[in-house]
């Protein structure tokens, strides 16, 4: 799945973990999938809010905004 993972530890209140546990055994896939998935949606998420209002931003030049995303 991943060619590097490094181990990581958090605190989640308890709600969630039920909830990670019972969505887990329900879908047959293993927590680290699914959070690993849910963070890169979220990720994905939050990158295309920031472009958009980078586009809002009257003050940006599309050059700028282009230099800014790596494209």
């Amino acid at each position: 799945m991943y060619k590097t993972v490094k181990p990581t530890t958090f605190t989640l209140p308890l709600y969630l973990v039920e909830e990670l546990d019972t969505l887990a055994k329900s879908l047959g896939k293993k927590k680290t999938a699914i959070v690993a998935e849910a963070l890169e949606m979220y990720m994905d998420l939050q990158d295309l809010k920031l472009a958009e209002s980078r586009l809002d931003d009257e003050e940006m030049a599309a050059d700028d905004f282009f230099k800014e995303v790596g494209a």
